[in-house]
């Protein structure tokens, strides 16, 4: 007996030795964990740098796949875990993590072809697969250099009734040149000249900084769609809920363009599906932003953390299930917190590293109920520094402003409200007066 339990410890660490000696390959190890996380962004036509559809196409960043992931730079991610739970968070579990940097320790070997899963079916062009496309009738030039101005385009819907849709997708024809597009449902105006970009006349000087005084803008606005760098399609699907387009009504686009260095053109176009029967909520999307004059918002140079706010009181029930924090490249951190009328407070996000890169939707796993009279407050945080190394001057001043080099403060947020709800009666904009600047 004793000799048999000996043989068998020794046939027991021979095979688990075996089993921890076998390689890890890309085949069968590696790509159903990028098919998994990973190319839903990293593939043609989306918005990561490069595809990781194929052994090819992935074999030369396995060093910078290891590195991503043990830092958890990737997949992209900025909310604080403490607070919130959210239904579209990617995450490596640690035995993934684990499978990639073995996988680029020993060499990221292919493996056997015979090992790999079959290819994601991706949808072409689209994620939400759209009962309706509405596109920009010709494209629009962005120069190679200088400053576009926020453009404006509306286009016809071609809808003769009242409709409502259930998803929504931006598609920019040439993501590199466009900042953010915002959507919106405006009556048909007979004079309307569809499909022609309007362009507003801004004087700038030599760095871009607007000449003159600046006009405080609209404090609050709402809207139904946005597409920031990173964002996801705008799907309210998995809530039984939409957004009733009504009959005649025209889709406006506001988009905002970026020049890179080089001339191209942009055909931004804009695809949702359309509900069989009217959804059980009404998904409401809302925007309201800092105090925008030049008294509230300057930025003081060289400032590490000024600080400002915005806040909204519910003027009836609502459901709040999606946030999407918006700043430029000062942007440092935001927090949203739902003030109750008793004094209680909770935070529902926050996001303590912004990256202006990954302006990520966060889809709250269970709707919050905010009952009338609450509030739900944002507030948020920019570098002026130097210690800030995407800030583009630490030694000015900074006012609101729709160009990159500029800054904003947009809490955009989403509810859920009844489908007979008006949706401009919501929330009550509450001004919020920032931090008194400082120098």
């Amino acid at each position: 007996m004793k000799g048999f339990a000996l043989a068998a410890a020794w046939v027991w660490a021979w095979s688990g030795s075996m089993a921890a000696a076998t390689p890890v390959t890309f085949d069968k190890d590696v790509l159903p964990i990028l098919q998994k996380n990973c190319q839903s962004c990293h593939r043609p036509g989306e918005i990561a740098p490069m595809p990781f559809l194929s052994y090819q196409d992935v074999r030369p960043y396995a060093k910078a796949i290891k590195a991503a992931v043990l830092t958890r730079k990737m997949p992209p991610w900025f909310a604080d875990q403490s607070y919130g739970h959210w239904s579209n968070a990617p995450t490596l579990t640690s035995a993934e993590v684990q499978t990639l940097v073995e996988w680029a320790d020993d060499g990221a070997a292919e493996g056997d072809p015979r090992d790999k899963p079959a290819p994601v079916a991706w949808p072409e062009g689209w994620t939400i697969r759209p009962d309706l496309i509405v596109r920009m009738p010709k494209p629009f030039h962005v120069p190679a250099k200088g400053t576009v101005e926020l453009t404006t385009v509306v286009l016809p819907t071609g809808l003769t009734k009242d409709t409502w849709v259930t998803s929504i997708e931006v598609r920019p024809g040439n993501a590199r040149v466009v900042h953010h597009v915002a959507v919106s449902f405006v009556p048909h105006d007979p004079a309307v000249n569809y499909g022609e970009p309007e362009t507003p006349v801004v004087l700038r000087d030599a760095n871009g900084d607007q000449i003159g005084p600046r006009v405080a803008a609209e404090n609050f606005s709402a809207l139904e769609a946005v597409f920031l760098p990173g964002s996801a399609p705008m799907d309210f699907r998995s809530y039984n809920a939409g957004k009733l387009i009504p009959a005649g009504y025209d889709i406006l686009l506001q988009i905002h363009y970026t020049a890179d260095g080089e001339e191209t053109e942009d055909q931004t176009q804009v695809g949702f599906t359309i509900a069989k029967e009217p959804p059980a909520k009404r998904f409401v999307t809302l925007a309201p932003a800092a105090p925008r004059d030049e008294q509230s918002f300057r930025i003081p140079a060289g400032d590490p953390s000024w600080e400002t706010s915005t806040e909204v009181e519910f003027k009836q029930n609502a459901e709040i299930v999606w946030f999407a924090p918006h700043m430029h490249l000062r942007g440092k951190d935001m927090t949203y917190t739902l003030e109750l009328p008793n004094g209680e407070k909770q935070i529902l996000l926050r996001v303590p590293k912004y990256d202006f890169n990954w302006q990520l939707g966060y889809n709250a796993e269970r709707p919050v109920e905010a009952r009338k009279g609450a509030k739900l407050v944002a507030v948020a945080h920019f570098d002026n520094s130097a210690n800030n190394k995407f800030n583009p001057n630490p030694n000015k001043d900074v006012f609101w402003g729709d160009q990159t080099w500029e800054e904003m403060m947009v809490a955009w947020f989403g509810v859920l409200v009844d489908r007979s709800a008006d949706p401009r009666k919501v929330v009550r904009y509450s001004r919020r007066q920032n931090a008194v600047p400082r120098g």
